[in-house]
């Protein structure tokens, strides 16, 4: 019979190992979401005061500068895709901060075209889309690889059908653009969370567990603000 007492035999080192994985890996994902949490807020804090204060918007979205907002955050994505492996921990939760601000810069347009409270609303429905479906891909034990490529085409089409819309400015495209995109983004968040948790290893040092950390939360939340941003197409009231 396999030994269970605390202090002898593998029975016992075994469950110990696996309750401190357990633990480091209850640890690590709590650090994702509040960062991702915090990032959230400082995005809503910077959107609802450029959005409400007209000595800020006017400026930007009244002139180009408006489609330097609104491509700054892809840039930020990009240079985290290409320079987090180079970058310190510390580092990498700077840069997102910093892209945190940015998009609420991007994101203070939706103050000027819907009301308060449809943003309001619409931010708790997709807070509840995406609390969902991440507790479902980190409790599933059913593999979600294999729904990977088909959300990532599914991503690669909206992205493509949303820059041809921008040229022909069609409702009903966008409508399919926004319905197709909540089915895709919710998707992703079920995915990213089970890849997050699967990539966790109790092994690496600190500064690696930090990086993915961010690189998490920055999964997580571009995850949750596309949901908020397609739901309202559905659920904001405009002005």
């Amino acid at each position: 019979m396999t030994p269970t007492n605390p202090r002898y035999g593998l029975g016992a080192t075994t469950a110990g190992s696996q309750a401190l994985f357990d633990e480091g890996l209850r640890k690590h994902m709590l650090r994702i979401f509040n960062y991702m949490g915090i990032g959230l807020v400082l995005t809503g804090l910077v959107a609802l005061v450029v959005g409400t204060t007209p000595a800020l918007y006017v400026p930007i979205f009244s002139s180009p500068l408006k489609w330097v907002v609104m491509l700054a955050p892809l840039a930020f994505v990009m240079f985290f895709s290409f320079r987090i492996q180079s970058m310190s921990g510390a580092g990498a939760q700077l840069m997102f901060w910093a892209f945190c601000a940015v998009m609420g810069l991007s994101l203070a347009s939706v103050f000027l075209v819907f009301t308060g409270t449809s943003i309001a609303r619409t931010f708790f429905i997709a807070a509840t889309m995406f609390g969902a479906t991440s507790l479902y891909g980190y409790t599933t034990k059913r593999d979600l690889a294999n729904f990977g490529s088909f959300l990532m085409m599914g991503l690669i089409g909206v992205v493509i059908a949303s820059v041809v819309n921008i040229f022909l400015g069609s409702s009903a495209l966008q409508f399919a653009i926004s319905l197709i995109g909540i089915v895709v983004f919710v998707g992703l968040t079920a995915w990213d969370t089970q890849n997050i948790k699967e990539q966790y290893a109790e092994n690496y040092d600190q500064e690696s567990q930090q990086k993915m950390a961010v690189m998490g939360a920055l999964s997580l939340y571009l995850n949750f603000v596309n949901i908020f941003q397609l739901l309202l197409n559905f659920t904001g009231e405009k002005e």
